[in-house]
């Protein structure tokens, strides 16, 4: 039925030609014959793939047909359909910039024609809101405009907006769901934590966000607290440095329960640690930043070079030893990292269980509160020496 329905497809574009074929997630029917993605002989798939590369072979002069196809897993195409003679222009749609966001903005307000009250700058929500696309976007307007009406307001409020941007990036508030008892002390501690440790860290490093807002209001998605820390700027690069900070920030919150409670920890740190260990897996066997393991990448050594096929092995390399040498290089990162963060929590007992016991009573701290109590955080020498010695020698020296 596949094959039969892309010849009637083509068919019917050269009849009415001039014409455009456009093809929407056309991975679906399109992956690679090899690797991990090959399909079995005679399979629906492949036969609508081995007919749509007929049609698009490139014998017949049709310039009226125009083909597009659209996917975000172009790593998984098959080669045969990428070369030249069949699409022959690639064009990548990016998460657009802070300008282009902004843009994006304003298309989107002008045509639901929301009324903005005077001090809402859409320059300053499109600083708001790197990494967010066109669809996140209009989603951030629609939420901005319903968070509004929920409330009666004439017009929409700046604060509006970054309610709306705390639900796209954390999660909605359940409203019906709170803590209670030992379970709310801990995560009160826990994002207290990482409110600490972030702004050691910001001290430490030049550029630095610090923290906003702290929440232990349970939100979807299984998030028990939340630390806001504006990115303010597109990044397109991180130094060694600025990944230890992340680290140490992820890790904050570990860290606190560790000190507030001698080692009686939660599994509350789950989403932290996979996110940390994520980042130092890739600053080892990605980004070459480890001195044992070297400028190495382990993706394109373990498939045998850049040109192998996905999830196809070289064969005859024994990868053992080099994944037990990273799996051991990640795991001392990640203790190090814990280890500092632990004695910048060890360094501010005061600003932990204040800082704790009042997002434990509010729920909620923010603002010139927040400010004040962080304000008063110590850095201890552990953490700048840490800094430093990254700083000169590589992140794992």
């Amino acid at each position: 039925m596949g094959a039969s329905r892309v010849r009637d497809l083509f068919a019917r574009a050269k009849k009415e030609a001039p014409s455009i074929i456009f093809i929407d997630e056309i991975d679906a029917v399109a992956k690679n014959r090899d690797g991990k993605f090959r399909l079995v002989s005679n399979d629906e798939r492949e036969q609508t793939l081995n007919q749509l590369l007929t049609e698009m072979d490139g014998f017949e002069s049709s310039p009226a047909v125009i083909v597009l196809g659209a996917t975000n897993r172009a790593d998984v195409l098959d080669p045969a359909l990428c070369r030249p003679g069949r699409f022959d222009r690639v064009v990548m749609v990016e998460s657009p910039d802070r300008t282009g966001r902004e843009a994006i903005l304003k298309v989107h307000v002008s045509k639901n024609e929301l009324p903005l009250e005077e001090d809402v700058d859409l320059s300053d929500i499109a600083s708001m809101t790197p990494g967010f696309t066109g669809a996140d976007l209009a989603n951030l307007v629609n939420e901005a405009a319903l968070l509004a009406g929920r409330q009666n307001k004439l017009v929409v409020q700046k604060i509006d907006f970054v309610n709306a941007v705390e639900r796209s990036i954390a999660g909605v508030e359940k409203k019906t769901v709170r803590l209670h008892g030992s379970e709310k002390a801990v995560i009160a501690r826990h994002e207290a934590g990482h409110a600490i440790v972030g702004t050691a860290v910001a001290n430490l490093l030049p550029g630095q966000p610090q923290v906003e807002k702290l929440s232990i209001l349970p939100r979807s998605g299984g998030a028990l607290g939340f630390t806001y820390t504006p990115m303010n700027e597109d990044r397109y690069l991180l130094f060694m440095d600025e990944l230890w900070g992340r680290l140490a920030i992820l890790l904050g919150g570990r860290a606190a329960e560790q000190v507030a409670y001698s080692g009686r920890v939660s599994t509350g740190a789950i989403d932290d640690i996979r996110k940390a260990t994520d980042i130092a897996y890739k600053a080892v066997a990605e980004y070459g930043l480890n001195c044992t393991v070297g400028p190495v990448s382990l993706v394109a050594l373990s498939g045998g070079g850049i040109d192998q096929p996905p999830g196809i092995l070289a064969s005859g390399m024994d990868q053992g030893h080099l994944i037990d040498l990273v799996q051991r290089e990640v795991k001392e990162l990640l203790q190090s990292a814990l280890d500092v963060a632990i004695s910048v929590v060890r360094a501010n007992p005061s600003v932990l269980e204040g800082l704790g016991a009042r997002l434990e009573e509010d729920e909620k701290v923010e603002g010139e509160e927040l400010r004040k109590w962080l304000d008063s955080v110590v850095v201890p020498s552990e953490l700048a020496a840490f800094i430093r010695g990254h700083k000169k020698q590589g992140l794992f020296n």
